[in-house]
This record gives structure tokens, C-alpha cells and sequence, in this order.
């Protein structure tokens, strides 16, 4: 479809959390904006499905938000008046640990690490002098390269965090829980837990939880999305689904036209309009490794060998630190680790509109190499049941997904990757390549705003806020636009 009679400010190709934040920021400063989305809904990684058995209501990607209720911008706009309902469980995670109790990441720094045995007072001093300033250590954390407001405190995050979770947890703890209560917060990195940068990702996940609780989202993780949308219609955004892009002369008359896409949608689209030299870096992007993902209707809660791994929205499955840092390793290695180090969200347990009365849903993914396409149904039911014996029994109906149903599903996640592309030192700061404005391109109008660049992933919107910023700082020179 094509739009030649209305002329728009900005142009906004893809609605997840990162295209819809963009809009929100450029309409409030008075600009028009429409929203284009491919799909039939809008969300990106934000769509919640009856994906096995009718009344069974799964979230199809993210699930948990521990960024989402504490993202520096989310939290500026009046989501809960247009429908957003944060549920915070008892504990953020729960670790699972053969014969022995589990561990579990509560609100209280204190109650945490009463249970850390000989670790406790490390674990203490570890974490607390960021719980002094949480906020203006999230807010420099979740930004691109600059000059941060909290120096000081950012500088003694950078120091940790640019160490691996390995060295964090070998210099800092003697004990297994507190080892592997870390190693399942950095394993959210995606990389072997022996390279750089796994501290930081351990340390940010860890401290998320001691200052609120990773929620779920009542009613799904749709609902971030549908109250996006529903504020962006007070300040006159217009969204349209069902509408994919294929070509730039699709679109109107615009002075600036953002990208929530990965780097390889913006290189087919503009190859025609962007240097050579630009495409070829832009194709050269790693995106690493993907997830094979299982959804269950359940005859009842996961019957855990720990009950009190209930309280938790999040279970963090895979052991100790050592066999979680061998399954990750494997997976950049091409292999499917037998023992996987497996992300579990328990949704239902605290929204009870996600199952018919008595039931429940279940939902769990591991990393995999890039492409894959192996069922690994086996693999992670048995890793389930090795911490929740009789799990099998309980199943109604599942649902898989492996990678090839990961990018079907959403043409960012290319390869089954889902938080936007490798996040290591020479990604993780300079995404989607190095530049001094990195959600620029060599063209004035064309700009991407994805997971894809700083701050990389996680529902937060941060990366489409700080995109829209950049574009507020050069709009009003910008002539309005139709490429042919």
C-alpha cells in the first residue's frame, strides 16, 4: 500500500515497544507521526496468544519485565491510566539447586542474602552502593556512549561489569548458591559466562530485583503494547497493521523515517539510497545465538521440588555455575548442550486470567545456536523434571518454537535471536555500528531505533527514546521527503 496524500513528520517503520516509545516522545513535541506495522497486531515481542489450548493465554515472546517497570522513559508516561497492570511476585527468581533448598532473588537485599550462607556479607557489599541511587545508575546504564549525570557511581558499575561473571563470582564468592543465583542473572547475556561484559548483565539483573520485583503483565505482555497504542491516540499517532514495507516509495511524504528493524531490513531497504560501504557494515551485524521456546497448558502449577520456587516469576533452571557456563559455552560452540540453562516464567501463578480455574500455563526457552532448527521438547521437559519431578504429568497441550518460527514470527529476530543482536565489548556500545551518532545513517531522514542499538535489549523502549531524541536535535532542518 501506498500513502501519497497525507505528509507526516516521521515515519515509523515497526511497532514494538522500541518504534512505539520513539512515537510517543516525537508526537509529545508536537510532531505528527504514523506507525507502521507488518503484522496484524502490533507489539513486535510484546503479543500474547492461545497458542496450545483455548483459555490458555501465553505470551509469545517477553514475558517477564524486570526493564520494562523500571525503564527510565516507560515510567514517565501514563501507561496504568490506558490499561498497563504490573503483578510483582514474592521473589524476582527463584535458582532450583539439586539437594538443597533453592535460592531465590528477593525485594529485600537482607532476606537474599540471609540465605547465602558463608556469601551473605559479599553478596551485601556487592550490590548495596548501587541500591543507593538505582535510579541514576539505570538511567546512565540504559543510555548510549556519553557523558553520564552519575559519574562516580557509573564508573564503579563499569569497573565490575566489564569483568566476566565468571571472574565476578570466583573473586567475590566461596559457595555455590551465590555463584549460581549470578550465573543465572548473567546467562540473560546470552555469551559464555567466561567472556567480558557477563559481569554486567549478572550485576544489572541482580539489582533490578532488589529494587522491584521482575512482574508479569495483567491480562499478558500484549498489554504494554495496547496501552502504548492507547496513549499514542491521545496525542494523535496514527498506527496502521498489516502493513509491511517492502520498498521506501511506499511511504509518505515524511522529514525523518525510523527503523524499529534489525540491521539487515534496513540495509535492503535502503541499499538503494546508502552508501555501499554503510550496507556492507550494517550486513556484517552479528546476532548470535537464538532460543527454542515451549508453552504449556498445565493441569496444575509446576510441582517443584522446592515449593517455595512459586513465589518467583522467573525460575532460572541449569544448576550450578559451572553447568550453567558449559551450556552457554556449548551454544556458541554449534552445540545443543544436553543440560541447557533454561529461562521459565510462571505467569499464570500471579495473574489468574492466563488459565481456566485450576490450570495453568507454562512457558520456558534455551539458547541455541544460531538457525537452529532441532525440537528440543525432550531436552528441556527433562531438565524441568529434574528439579520438578512429576511436570510431565501435568502437561495438557504444548507449543514449540524454534528459531525459523522465532524470525516467521518477527522478521527481527534474525537467526532466533531475540534481544536484538550480540551484546559483546565491540556490540554492545557501538550497535549496529560504530558511529558518533549510532542511530543515525549517511542519510539525514533515515534513522534506526531497535533493539539493535544502545541500549541493546529488553522490553525498556530506551533504544526508540533515545533514537526520537537524535531526531528532535536536527528535524527542523530536515525538508520533508518521498523517496522514488
Amino acid at each position: 500500500m501506498e500513502y501519497s496524500s497525507k505528509e507526516y513528520d516521521v515515519c515509523v517503520i515497526g511497532s514494538g515497544p522500541n518504534g512505539l516509545s520513539a512515537a510517543a516522545l516525537l508526537a509529545s513535541a508536537g510532531h505528527s507521526v504514523l506507525v507502521l506495522e507488518a503484522s496484524d497486531t502490533i507489539g513486535g515481542g510484546l503479543r500474547s496468544k492461545e497458542l496450545t489450548l483455548p483459555g490458555f493465554l501465553h505470551d509469545v515472546c517477553s514475558a517477564a519485565h524486570p526493564m520494562g517497570i523500571l525503564s527510565p522513559y516507560l515510567k514517565t508516561l501514563p501507561l496504568e491510566k490506558h490499561g498497563l497492570e504490573w503483578i510483582e511476585p514474592k521473589a524476582s527468581v527463584a535458582h532450583p539447586l539439586d539437594g538443597e533448598r533453592a535460592v531465590l532473588l528477593k525485594l529485600s537485599l537482607e532476606e537474599t542474602a540471609e540465605d547465602l550462607g558463608m556469601d551473605r556479607k559479599a553478596y551485601r557489599d556487592l550490590l548495596s552502593p548501587f541500591l543507593k541511587d538505582p535510579d541514576g545508575l539505570l538511567s546512565d546504564a540504559l543510555a548510549p556512549l556519553g557523558i553520564p549525570k552519575h559519574p562516580f557511581l557509573l564508573a564503579r558499575f563499569g569497573l565490575l561489569g566489564i569483568r566476566s561473571a565468571r571472574s565476578i563470582a570466583e573473586n567475590f564468592f566461596q559457595e555455590e548458591r551465590a555463584k549460581a543465583l549470578f550465573a543465572g542473572c548473567a546467562g540473560h547475556s546470552i555469551l559464555p559466562l567466561s567472556r567480558a561484559l557477563t559481569g554486567a548483565l549478572g550485576l544489572l539483573f541482580s539489582i533490578t530485583g532488589h529494587i522491584r520485583s521482575w512482574p508479569i503483565v495483567a491480562g499478558g505482555s500484549q498489554m504494554i503494547a495496547k496501552s502504548l497504542a492507547s496513549y499514542l491516540q491521545t496525542i494523535n499517532v496514527e498506527i496502521k497493521t498489516g502493513q509491511k514495507v517492502e520498498n521506501l516509495r511506499q511511504l509518505p511524504k515524511t522529514r525523518a523515517i525510523l527503523f524499529d528493524t534489525s540491521p539487515d531490513q534496513l540495509a535492503i531497504l535502503g541499499e538503494k539510497i546508502l552508501p555501499s560501504s554503510y550496507i556492507r557494515r550494517i550486513k556484517s551485524y552479528r546476532y548470535g545465538p537464538g532460543v527454542f521456546k515451549m508453552d504449556w497448558a498445565l493441569d496444575g502449577p509446576i510441582p517443584w521440588k522446592d515449593p517455595r520456587c512459586l513465589e518467583a516469576s522467573t525460575v532460572h533452571l541449569g544448576g550450578k555455575f559451572s553447568e550453567i557456563a558449559a551450556s552457554e559455552a556449548e551454544v556458541w560452540k554449534g552445540k545443543h548442550p544436553e543440560k541447557p540453562y533454561i529461562l521459565v516464567v510462571q505467569q499464570s501463578q500471579f495473574d489468574p486470567k492466563r488459565a481456566p480455574k485450576g490450570k495453568h500455563t507454562g512457558y520456558a526457552y534455551c539458547h541455541v545456536p544460531h538457525g537452529s532448527n532441532l525440537d528440543l521438547t525432550e531436552v528441556l521437559e527433562k531438565q524441568i523434571e529434574r528439579f520438578a519431578p512429576g511436570f510431565k504429568d501435568r502437561i495438557l497441550a504444548r507449543h514449540t518454537m524454534n528459531t525459523q518460527d522465532f524470525y516467521g514470527y518477527n522478521a527481527n529476530y534474525v537467526g532466533g535471536a531475540i534481544t536484538g543482536g550480540v551484546a559483546d565489548l565491540t556490540q554492545a556500545f557501538f550497535r549496529p555500528i560504530a558511529r558518533m551518532n549510532p542511530y543515525g545513517t549517511p542519510d539525514p531522514h533515515l534513522y534506526i531505533c531497535s533493539a539493535s542499538t544502545p541500549p541493546g535489549g529488553g522490553v525498556h523502549g530506551m533504544c526508540g527514546y533515545y533514537a526520537a531524541k537524535s531526531v528532535l536535535k536536527k528535524i527542523h532542518t530536515l525538508k520533508p521527503v518521498r523517496y522514488k
